[in-house]
């Protein structure tokens, strides 16, 4: 016969898988699932991007804005937002390490810094948006086939030759510089300027469509992580961790924004750099 207290125990659970709380398991499950969405996002960009290689925008050629300087600087702003969102990981990260010594006032400058910095990536991704949105003061043609032609202003420099026309780049390495062949392309040519969920100045929709998507859904996971981060902050503040004895709230909340962290890498990485 079993006893009792035996019983009990097996109810109970037993031992801790990993010596990790109930909370922290049901993160990391969460995670899990979560890593494999955007896994899932990220797989159907690499296939639409390989399927339209030879007319796929280059982001480098996208993103060139940077606040307060004129001219072209690839992905110069999306690197300054990697930054401040990893760095932001390094002071989450001191946030945990203080509430294992039951350091509240240091545990509570930590958090307010991560907080600023996801405010701020997320600020940074809105003006991002907005240049995508508006687009560039040239604009593009969408030539009558639905096709996106960009037009380069005559005297620049085109394949190492510097011609005294306009010239259309089709896609990312083909250009047109045959003056009759652009003037019948040009006929009844719509001129758009930005991108949205329908045309696209940079090139094709659907690398707007998975820009929106993919970088949105992102953004939605910050926003949920600094309004989780302000939660505990105050918390923090009003010595609530302190009174239950341990800080593991702000370990629960710091795996979460480690995984946002981490998942930016890998948009930055395959959206922006591949």
């Amino acid at each position: 016969m079993e006893s009792q207290a035996t019983k009990e125990s097996v109810w109970r659970g037993g031992v801790k898988p990993f010596k990790a709380s109930y909370g922290k398991m049901m993160m990391w499950f969460f995670l899990l699932t979560d890593a494999l969405t955007f896994s899932g996002f990220l797989g159907a960009y690499g296939f639409s991007r390989f399927k339209y290689a030879e007319i796929w925008p280059l982001a480098e050629n996208v993103f060139t804005h940077f606040p307060g300087i004129h001219g072209d600087q690839p992905l110069l702003y999306v690197a300054l937002m990697t930054f401040i969102l990893i760095m932001s990981s390094v002071t989450m990260v001191l946030a945990v390490h203080h509430g294992k010594n039951m350091d509240t006032k240091k545990v509570a400058w930590w958090m307010g810094l991560t907080v600023i910095g996801g405010i701020i990536f997320l600020g940074s991704q809105a003006w991002e948006w907005m240049h995508f949105i508006h687009g560039t003061a040239e604009g593009a043609l969408q030539l009558a086939d639905g096709s996106i032609a960009k037009v380069i202003a005559a005297g620049t420099e085109v394949m190492g030759q510097t011609y005294n026309f306009d010239v259309l780049r089709l896609g990312t390495e083909k250009f047109i510089t045959d003056p009759a062949i652009i003037a019948t392309l040009s006929t009844g040519a719509e001129h758009i300027y930005g991108a949205n969920m329908v045309v696209n100045e940079y090139g094709l929709p659907q690398f707007a469509n998975f820009f929106f998507f993919i970088t949105g859904f992102h953004g939605f996971h910050v926003f949920t992580g600094v309004l989780l981060n302000t939660i505990v902050f105050i918390n923090v503040l009003f010595g609530t961790y302190e009174k239950r004895g341990h800080y593991e709230m702000v370990e629960k909340v710091g795996l979460y924004w480690h995984f946002v962290d981490l998942v930016w890498v890998f948009v930055f990485t395959f959206f922006y750099l591949v």
